[in-house]
């Protein structure tokens, strides 16, 4: 089982390319999947958790209600494959980096299965609730 952890932050380049850490570009030595993901961030998925992830959304799609069918069309429709260069780099597509707001610095930041790509802004504010609650403890 994957476990990426930890957070960075990186820029985006000129040519909208963004550097992996070096921490997790063993993972992503045969590329990667790009995805929108929930909360208005990007995931970065192994070839082995997008298949699985696909695998969700496409029975979503076949037999999901109404909401189910049009995130999975929206998840398919806005994936994409990347490769990953020697200096860890790798392309984030212009309607990737629309629906994240992703222009300059970029969070990336570690999730369990996947790698979440981040809006500073919008990062900050989920962190915050997250923080809020963990200090808070569980209600249950």
């Amino acid at each position: 089982m994957l476990l990426f952890v930890g957070q960075f932050q990186h820029s985006l380049d000129d040519k909208g390319r963004l550097i992996l850490p070096a921490k997790f570009r063993r993972e992503f030595e045969n590329g990667g999947h790009l995805s929108p993901n929930m909360d208005g961030c990007v995931a970065l998925w192994t070839p082995g958790e997008f298949a699985r992830k696909s695998a969700e959304y496409l029975e979503a799609g076949r037999h999901g209600t109404t909401d189910e069918r049009r995130q999975s069309r929206f998840w398919a429709t806005n994936s994409s494959e990347v490769e990953v260069d020697r200096q860890g780099r790798f392309p984030l597509p212009p309607v990737i980096r629309e629906f994240a707001q992703l222009e300059g610095d970029v969070i990336v930041a570690g999730n369990l299965d996947h790698i979440e790509l981040w809006n500073p802004q919008r990062y900050a504010a989920q962190v915050s609730v997250a923080e809020e609650t963990f200090v808070r403890g569980s209600d249950e």
